[in-house]
Formats: C-alpha cells, sequence, structure tokens
C-alpha cells in the first residue's frame, strides 16, 4: 500500500509507493547514458588556454596560473546563468518584480586527469575539493549584491552534466532561493514552537532507530531521509548545529570527505554508476549562527524521471522506500 509522508522540514508530502518499483533492487537504470570519452576536453591539464582565466586555483609549487601544475582550477563558467557585471537594479514594471541577471557562476575542475565519475578520483583530493567549496563561498559572500551560494555537483547526461571531466559549481545569486527559503521557514516555525532545531531533532531520532542510517562518524551522519523524494536519496549532515558549510573545521572536513567519498562509492556499486546531482544546502550569507536552520549535502540519484504529476501536483512518487534504499547501501559500505 502507499503511504503519504509529510517532510517536517518544508511541509511538503511525498508519495511513496515501493509497490511501483522492483523492492529492495535498484530502479531499472536502461535509461541511462553512458557518455564516451571526448576527444577534446577543455577542463584537461594543458588546456588551460580553453577557459576564461582562472580565479582561484591550488597548485604544485611555483606553477604559473592558467599553465599547468594544478590539482583544482577555479574559472568563471563561460556560459554563465548569472554574471558579476552590472547592478541590480531591482523595478517593477506593471505587477511584475525585475531584477538585473547579476550573481557568479563558478567552475571547480577537480583533478587535471580526465576521470568522469567523482570515485575515479584519488581519496586526497576530496579534503581538497570541499575546502575549495568552503573558500569560494567565503569569496562570493563578499560582494553585498550577494545573497546566497549554491556549490552543487552534475555527473552524467541525465544529470545535466555538459562537460564529463569531473567538476562542480558554485552559482552567487542576489536572492535567496525558494527551496533554501521554504527549507528555512519550516525550520524557523519548527523552532518557534518547540524551541529546538528540526535538523538535530532528525539527527537525534535517526540515530535512535537507525533503520536509515547509512554511514555515521564522530562529526556526520549520512542517512536514507524520511520523506525521501527520489530512490536512494542521501543527505549527509553534521551532528553538532551548524548554520553554514564555511564554518566547518578542518577536523570535520576530512571526516566529511571520507563519508562523502565512501556514500558515492556504495551508490555507484549498488545502482552501477548512477547519473546524479548533489548540492549544499546553507544559511544565506547575512544569516549568522542561527538556532534553527542547519547546513547539509544532499545526493539525489537521477534513476527515475519526474512525469507530468510530479511537475502538476509539485508530489514525489518514489519507488524504492528509503530503508530499503539504506538496507541495500549498507551492504555496500567499506569500512
Amino acid at each position: 500500500m502507499s503511504e503519504l509522508r509529510k517532510d517536517p522540514i518544508t511541509g511538503c508530502w511525498v508519495v511513496l509507493s515501493a509497490e511501483r518499483g522492483l523492492r529492495p533492487h535498484p530502479p531499472d537504470l536502461s535509461a541511462v547514458k553512458t557518455v564516451p570519452r571526448p576527444s577534446f576536453c577543455p577542463f584537461c591539464q594543458g588546456h588551460e588556454d580553453k577557459t576564461p582565466p582562472e580565479v582561484f586555483a591550488l597548485r604544485h609549487g611555483n606553477s604559473k596560473p592558467n599553465g599547468p601544475g594544478w590539482r583544482i582550477r577555479v574559472v568563471p563558467n563561460k556560459y554563465p546563468a548569472l554574471t558579476r557585471e552590472g547592478e541590480l537594479n531591482p523595478r517593477g514594471e506593471g505587477i511584475y518584480d525585475v531584477m538585473n541577471g547579476v550573481g557568479t557562476h563558478e567552475i571547480m575542475i577537480e583533478g587535471p586527469s580526465h576521470f568522469t565519475r567523482p570515485t575515479q578520483l584519488p581519496w586526497d583530493l576530496f579534503p581538497d575539493i570541499l575546502e575549495v567549496y568552503r573558500l569560494r563561498l567565503l569569496a562570493a559572500a563578499k560582494d553585498a549584491r550577494f545573497h546566497y551560494g549554491l556549490v552543487f555537483k552534475n555527473v552524467g547526461t541525465d544529470a545535466g552534466a555538459s562537460l564529463d571531466h569531473n567538476h562542480s559549481q558554485l552559482i552567487a545569486t542576489p536572492v535567496i532561493p525558494h527551496t533554501v527559503a521554504e527549507e528555512m521557514g519550516g525550520a524557523q516555525r519548527f523552532h518557534h514552537y518547540r524551541g529546538r532545531c528540526i535538523y538535530c531533532d532528525i539527527i537525534r531520532q535517526e540515530l535512535q532507530e537507525g533503520r536509515r542510517v547509512i554511514k555515521q562518524g564522530g562529526h556526520f551522519l549520512a542517512l536514507a531521509p524520511f520523506a525521501s523524494r527520489f530512490p536512494f536519496e542521501t543527505w549527509i549532515l553534521p551532528k553538532a548545529h551548524r548554520a553554514h558549510f564555511s564554518s566547518i573545521s578542518g577536523e570535520e572536513l576530512k571526516e566529511l570527505a571520507d563519508i562523502l567519498y565512501q556514500v558515492l562509492k556504495n551508490l555507484d556499486r549498488t545502482l552501477e554508476n548512477p547519473p546524479f546531482n548533489y548540492v549544499i544546502h546553507t544559511a544565506p550569507f547575512s544569516e549568522g549562527e542561527t538556532p534553527h536552520y542547519h547546513w547539509h549535502l544532499e545526493i539525489l540519484p537521477r534513476v527515475q524521471r519526474l512525469a507530468g504529476f510530479e511537475f502538476g501536483t509539485g508530489f514525489f512518487i518514489n519507488t524504492v522506500a528509503p530503508e530499503d534504499a539504506a538496507s541495500a547501501l549498507n551492504r555496500n559500505i567499506e569500512d
């Protein structure tokens, strides 16, 4: 029998219909595309002149900017969604509100060699990747025009990746995105009513029950959320209350890198290298260390297509129960 599950943070309802999937096996992956290695990749080492000039890089020794010798390279997106130039110029056009598309859109190229999946990268690159996320968010926050920064990764063409060389992106926006605003609003209402952080309560309950826990360390917990929107959706949350990803310590960063790497490896084994997205939801730049919001990383495998029902209602139909997803992923854990 199907279930309706209410997300305690956003108040959104999810339709959980395990009967429609192959429980507890992965969904059908026959539609997932395999991308052949391109004959030319602008992100590979030696092709630095094929991208815009770098704005930041982690480099070896005395290697020069915009040349070989880098571990991670950050460049402006050649085809940005938002651009740094200009002013916002917010204005009204009749009943409509309009502003210029001012923001920033950066590409963080992860490793000089042409690997297409994060789990192919050397493990010791993962802490550096997360540190670059932190530094670029802090840099974007210095621009008073920007209110929010989203770090995200697209892996596979079905997840929106146009180039398959490992990379992540940062888009800073002059407004707080609707999804984040919904999360923050739901978390604030819960805190006002109960005086506690909803995310901290979720962590406590999930650790007590254990059915949806995928992996944990001293500082972080990976779990299949109770109202998972997608098959094998996974969240990674800091156990201690933190509103901003950029407040992560060096010790925490190393543990997060290990847990993220293991979770992605488990997903690759369980779902046979699926396309996926991950996003970091963090507090807006102008917010302090709020008592109600808790940063987290969401991993969203793209093994099930959205259709008319989802777009028309806002409901998500998930064909794999999160308890089954956690169990399947736990079978592939490597300690």
